[in-house]
């Protein structure tokens, strides 16, 4: 989890807002297990974390393993 958070930090964290920031502090926090189930589609994201920001992290991956 530490290289598809550190390479979506890299790549977008100048864009994020402080709400955002927030909601990716959050997301850290998140036992990491849980959070790479949620982000392949093994397991459903607790609702509390859901976010359009884990959406964009989601979709950031997808694209990063393309390239």
């Amino acid at each position: 989890m530490d290289l598809i958070l550190g390479r979506f930090a890299d790549a977008e964290i100048a864009s994020l807002s402080d709400g955002e920031l927030g909601t990716l502090e959050r997301l850290i926090e998140v036992p990491d297990p849980d959070l790479y189930a949620a982000l392949i589609g093994d397991a459903p994201l607790p609702l509390e974390h859901a976010s359009v920001l884990f959406d964009r992290i989601k979709a950031f991956r997808a694209v990063d393993q393309d390239t």
